[in-house]
C-alpha cells in the first residue's frame, strides 16, 4: 500500500472511530501515527501546539499537519480527506434519515455513555504531554524542564490576578502569552534562562 493511501485510510479510520471532537482523537492519532513511525512524540507535541494556535478546527488541522510532515502536500490532502470524510458521510446520513435522531432514547442512551470515555481520553492526553512538557530526558534520566514550570506558574499567576480584579482570562491571552513566553525562554534566549 502506498503511503498516500496508509494516510488516507489511518485518518478515515480516526475520523469514523472518534467521538468527542479533536482532543479525544489524539491518543488514536498517537497510537496510529507515532507506532508507524511517520512522527515521534515530541513532534506530536508540536504539531498539536501548532494546530491549536491556528485557525480551523483542530481535528483538521493535526491531521493536516501530520500528512504534510510525513508525504508532503499530497500526505496534507490524503490525510485532511480521511479524517472528514467519515463525519460528512455520517452526517449526510443522518439528514437523510431524520432531524430528529437524537430524540430517540437509543441515540440519547449512547451519547451518554461516550462522555465518561471522552473524559478519559482526554485525561490520558493531558498527562501524556504534560509529562513531555514537563520532564526532560528518559525514565532514566529524570530532568524538571524549569522554563516550562516558569512558563506555567506565570500563567497560572496572570489568571489569579485577573480573577481578583474580576476579569476573565481569555483563551486569546493564555496563547498569546504562552507564545511570548516560549518565544523568550526556548527561542530568543534559549541559553541565558537555563
Amino acid at each position: 500500500m502506498s503511503i498516500l493511501a496508509d494516510l488516507f485510510f489511518t485518518f478515515f479510520k480516526i475520523g469514523l472511530f472518534t467521538i468527542g471532537g479533536g482532543y479525544a482523537m489524539i491518543p488514536l492519532i498517537q497510537q496510529e501515527v507515532v507506532t508507524k513511525g511517520w512522527i515521534n512524540m515530541v513532534d506530536m507535541m508540536d504539531f498539536i501546539a501548532i494546530a491549536e494556535s491556528t485557525p480551523g478546527p483542530f481535528a483538521v488541522n493535526i491531521s493536516t499537519f501530520s500528512g504534510m510532515f510525513t508525504a508532503g502536500i499530497a500526505g496534507a490532502t490524503a490525510a485532511t480527506v480521511g479524517v472528514v470524510l467519515p463525519s460528512f458521510i455520517i452526517i449526510l446520513l443522518i439528514a437523510r434519515k431524520s432531524a430528529n435522531i437524537f430524540a430517540n432514547t437509543y441515540v440519547r442512551s449512547a451519547l451518554s455513555t461516550v462522555r465518561p470515555v471522552i473524559v478519559g481520553l482526554i485525561a490520558v492526553v493531558i498527562f501524556r504531554f504534560a509529562k513531555l512538557g514537563f520532564f526532560l530526558g528518559d525514565a532514566s534520566n529524570f530532568v524538571v524542564d524549569v522554563k516550562a514550570i516558569f512558563v506555567l506558574a506565570v500563567l497560572a499567576a496572570v489568571w489569579l490576578v485577573l480573577k481578583r480584579k474580576g476579569k476573565k482570562f481569555s483563551p486569546v491571552t493564555i496563547i498569546l502569552l504562552s507564545a511570548g513566553l516560549g518565544m523568550i525562554f526556548y527561542g530568543v534566549f534559549p541559553r541565558i534562562f537555563v
